[in-house]
């Protein structure tokens, strides 16, 4: 611990007394802010933009950049929930339901004064989460072997699907599972044997996962907003002085740890994200207030909730994704994806071939934060001038860095040839209601189910019994058989009746 604390304040230093990098910070993390506050401009997008241009960067310089664009968009989406209601990010969402009609009041100042500093303190909860869990959950999964990794992989994508479609289960494991065979086409990684090329050439290394994200969020995302490119001039309420609010802030201090605890929870479920910890923590902090009738009008508590839980949620996402190598929301993915770009390969073995890493992650996470409050707080007539300016003019720009950042990755134009019938491909997959997340993440983790499950066969000279045999692949077994037995007709019919038949007990 002496040691995580040494790297963590060596690392605060080191960004301190760089100009450069505190103006990267900074930089960064305004353009996340405008890409949060921005209709159609998310940060999932924002990361997979940027993840090109900080190729030739060092990793600690890459890093700074991508997170810093990273939280400011996760905290940017406040903006438009705010003055427009129209969230500039999913993670928002909640968000709009309070702050808008705070704004319509004239109190939009306030409610930007209270989601930047909600934000900032959900964003440092998160952080010491990182700081405590991540290497508890690295030092504990160092011990697994192939099978629990492939199970633990398969689980995630089997979550991401879950959880993301409710209602439509089915469709949610069709996309990740789609995600898994993408991820293998390409020669192998044990044998070297090539898989679902076709006999093109191009296609022996596989997908490259950078050119293919971008091809998943960018252009559905493009294509969604130039169609439903909104006329006219965007009305904006009017912002009065930014206030910390410091009091109100310390009212609200269960609701705060609550949220955080629900971000950073639900956070490290893969597939789930920002939007869904802030609509939990939103609908929890109605269930637990004394006056849930005043949800709706403004109520500062669930502008507060929102706020805290889509920001805490980040730390939560980290989690896995340097301990496991599972990403926990798609912003998340993209991050993995960067950061095997730059020859991070993050999972158990990180933390002790790169012991410094994750406290160099918590420091500038928690240097990141500090600069977004302070942008928060000074430069909001800025933003709100930005937001006045529709979001399709800002579409051709995009599209542009879209095409340069899938060809800068390796200079192969064949990224190209695959970034633009993957991202049609994923708005029809939209429209159909198909979410692109759980394929996303099978994409992501497609190499982990893959080579895992073969490497323990191999080990195992072609038996299946270790998974049977070991009790926490048992477990995760027993865990995903009931996951399918749940979405069958008989389960579905069986649990109608009993609960039908416990109804009629209780009348």
């Amino acid at each position: 611990m002496l040691q995580q604390l040494t790297y963590f304040i060596s690392t605060i230093g080191s960004i301190l007394i760089s100009p450069i990098q505190l103006l990267l910070m900074f930089g960064s993390m305004i353009l996340g802010i405008v890409f949060g506050a921005l209709p159609g401009l998310t940060a999932t997008l924002g990361v997979a933009l940027l993840t090109t241009i900080t190729y030739s960067m060092n990793t600690n310089t890459a890093l700074i950049a991508l997170l810093g664009i990273y939280i400011g968009a996760i905290y940017g989406g406040s903006y438009g929930s705010i003055l427009l209601n129209i969230p500039g990010t999913p993670s928002a969402a909640a968000t709009a339901l309070e702050g808008y009609p705070m704004a319509m009041r004239g109190e939009g100042g306030k409610a930007l004064g209270l989601t930047t500093t909600a934000s900032s303190i959900g964003t440092l909860l998160g952080t010491v989460a990182i700081v405590v869990f991540a290497p508890l959950v690295a030092a504990v999964a160092i011990k697994l072997a192939s099978f629990e990794f492939f199970l633990l992989a398969f689980l995630g994508i089997m979550l991401s699907g879950t959880l993301s479609t409710p209602d439509t289960v089915i469709k949610g494991w069709i996309a990740g599972f789609l995600g898994l065979w993408i991820s293998m086409i390409g020669r192998d990684a044990l044998q070297f044997y090539p898989r679902f090329t076709f006999g093109l050439n191009a296609l022996d290394s596989g997908i490259d996962v950078v050119p293919m994200l971008i091809g998943a969020f960018g252009i559905p995302q493009i294509l969604t907003v130039l169609i439903n490119a909104r006329k006219g001039d965007v009305k904006v309420e009017s912002v009065a002085k930014v206030r910390p609010e410091w009091g109100t802030i310390a009212k609200n201090i269960p609701t705060i740890v609550r949220s955080s605890l629900i971000g950073v929870g639900i956070g490290a479920v893969p597939g789930l994200g920002e939007d869904i910890a802030a609509w939990v923590a939103y609908g929890t902090a109605k269930r637990t207030s004394k006056h849930p009738e005043t949800f709706g009008t403004g109520e500062v508590q669930g502008v507060i909730a929102a706020e805290t839980a889509n920001n805490a949620c980040i730390g939560g996402a980290i989690i896995p994704l340097l301990s496991l190598g599972i990403p926990g929301s798609p912003p998340a993915a993209m991050l993995l994806g960067a950061l095997v770009l730059h020859g991070i390969q993050p999972g158990p073995m990180l933390s002790i071939e790169q012991p410094d890493f994750i406290p160099m992650v918590s420091a500038i996470i928690f240097l990141s934060t500090i600069a977004m409050w302070i942008l928060g707080m000074f430069l909001i007539k800025f933003v709100v001038k930005v937001i006045k300016i529709s979001p399709s003019l800002f579409m051709p720009i995009v599209g542009m860095l879209c095409f340069m950042g899938a060809y800068a990755l390796g200079l192969k134009v064949f990224n190209l040839y695959l970034m633009v019938p993957i991202g049609i491909f994923c708005y029809f997959l939209g429209k159909m209601d198909y979410p692109i997340a759980p394929l996303v993440i099978g994409v992501i983790l497609g190499p982990m189910v893959d080579q895992n499950l073969r490497r323990g066969l191999m080990v195992s000279q072609g038996s299946l019994m270790p998974l049977i045999t070991r009790p926490f692949a048992l477990l995760l077994v027993i865990v995903i058989v009931l996951m399918f037995v749940s979405q069958s007709r008989i389960y579905k019919a069986t649990m109608a009746k009993l609960t039908s038949a416990i109804l009629r007990k209780k009348r």
